[in-house]
């Protein structure tokens, strides 16, 4: 029989870890991690209204408050009273379909020649050399300095409007359109090469689709200038139009009047850029950009 153990031969063993008894479990479900949107989020059913209602709201507040004097600038009822009576008398539309014929004829002039001669300086390198300097040339003379030389080669009647109206619409267009052409990635034009793709299916499917995108950018900068160029030549000898019926308020110092002619601006801007922008979406429909 074996003696026990004396106090002094006792060995204690090290106790087991406790990790290798540890109960294995079936992993719990993860939750995946949501994804952070990175674009500018869901477009919203009338936001472009936002900014313009808020400034409405700022100088109505102003105008009730006493803040802003009516003196200087014409509250929002005054100036919508002023509408009203324009408007039975018909002096408004007069003065406005005066103006869009005078913007769209200059626009149209401008837009062509721009169009055409970024197409050519754009696709030919012969069209570059000639067109492109003389471009660069004119961008750097402000537009409105050449109406006194407008006005002695064209006289001050309707020609000399058109004719600075286009010239001012011209730039923005013939630049974004040179540029987009420009731009094509030299793969694709490596790739139509290998395929033996003729100039006229390239000019199709490649290079004119390419250059869209930079093409209603300058459209769009186009319009607004047009309705900036109506506003200085309509102050030019004139006995008709938005930019006159302005003038001749500030002769008799009619705030009201002026503000009026200053919101059908607006208005005039704010619905052509947004007829660019519906034609661009359906003329681009192709391309997945942040705009939605």
């Amino acid at each position: 029989m074996t003696p026990p153990p004396s106090d002094s031969a006792l060995v204690l063993a090290p106790a087991p870890d406790s990790r290798l008894f540890r109960r294995e479990t079936a992993p719990g479900p993860q939750r995946l991690a949501r994804p952070r949107r990175l674009g500018p989020g869901r477009p919203i059913a009338y936001g472009w209204t936002f900014g313009p209602l808020l400034l409405l709201a700022v100088w109505s507040a102003g105008s009730a408050t006493g803040l802003i004097d009516t003196r200087t600038l014409a509250a929002p009822w005054m100036v919508v009273t002023t509408a009203i009576d324009l408007i039975a008398e018909g002096r408004l539309q007069d003065n406005l379909l005066t103006s869009l014929g005078r913007s769209a004829q200059g626009l149209f002039w401008g837009v062509l020649a721009g169009l055409v001669l970024g197409l050519l300086a754009g696709l030919t390198r012969i069209g570059e050399y000639l067109i492109d300097g003389p471009v660069q040339i004119k961008r750097a003379i402000p537009a409105l300095a050449l109406i006194p030389l407008l006005m002695l080669w064209l006289g001050i009647g309707e020609g000399m409007k058109i004719a600075t109206i286009a010239l001012i619409v011209f730039a923005p267009v013939y630049i974004q359109t040179h540029d987009g052409l420009r731009s094509i990635d030299s793969r694709y034009v490596e790739l139509a090469e290998t395929l033996g793709v003729g100039r006229r299916d390239f000019l199709r499917h490649v290079a004119l689709p390419a250059a869209l995108p930079g093409f209603f950018l300058g459209l769009r900068f186009a319009v607004n200038y047009s309705w900036l160029a109506l506003v200085v030549v309509e102050q030019v000898n004139s006995t008709s139009g938005i930019g006159y019926m302005i003038e001749l308020a500030r002769t008799y110092g009619q705030t009201e009047i002026i503000i009026l002619g200053l919101v059908v601006y607006a208005l005039l801007g704010l619905t052509s850029d947004a007829l660019v922008r519906l034609l661009q979406r359906r003329v681009l429909a192709w391309r997945r950009t942040l705009a939605g």
